[in-house]
């Protein structure tokens, strides 16, 4: 493929799910949620669906599973439940969902994160893969955190992911 097809399959638009993982989030303090909706809106991708759900692992992979199982959605983006507090509990759930794990994806953001937060960065679990036909990404829910994996590793590869993860 060549450098211009790749960036091309990038810009396409994509219909994606947001979660937000949180025992105390709500619609109104969500800022990471609504960080990741505006990009994905300034960047032409289209938000299906938007929850907030405690760290409860059942019901994280119940939504998951069910916006996996939705053929209009091509991408689930979660934010929250990626440190290593006991109730972090989104790495163990959606690990065991991803049918191919995209390892890249969390070394790439934990080693932007060291470069703006320094060794806290490997606190964070960010882990991404698919599910199916269907890309899944998480990412921790501090919106500092949310605009570095947004800006630098999903926005500019969210199209490119979808077209890969779908072709058959």
């Amino acid at each position: 493929m060549s450098l211009k097809q790749h960036h091309s399959d990038a810009a396409r638009p994509v219909a994606v799910a947001v979660l937000t993982v949180s025992d105390t989030r709500t619609a109104e303090s969500d800022h990471g949620g609504a960080l990741v909706i505006e990009l994905l809106n300034e960047a032409g991708h289209g938000v299906v669906d938007r929850e907030i759900a405690p760290d409860e692992p059942m019901l994280i992979a119940e939504l998951v599973a069910r916006w996996v199982e939705n053929p209009d959605v091509q991408a689930v983006l979660l934010t929250g439940g990626t440190g290593i507090a006991p109730r972090d509990l989104t790495y163990e759930t959606i690990t065991t969902m991803l049918t191919k794990q995209l390892p890249g994806y969390g070394e790439l953001f934990r080693m932007l994160s060291y470069q703006e937060i320094g060794p806290a960065a490997m606190l964070s679990r960010a882990v991404g893969g698919v599910c199916g036909d269907t890309v899944v990404l998480t990412m921790p829910g501090s919106t500092a955190a949310v605009r570095l994996a947004m800006e630098k590793l999903i926005l500019p590869e969210l199209g490119h992911l979808v077209n890969e993860a779908t072709k058959y």
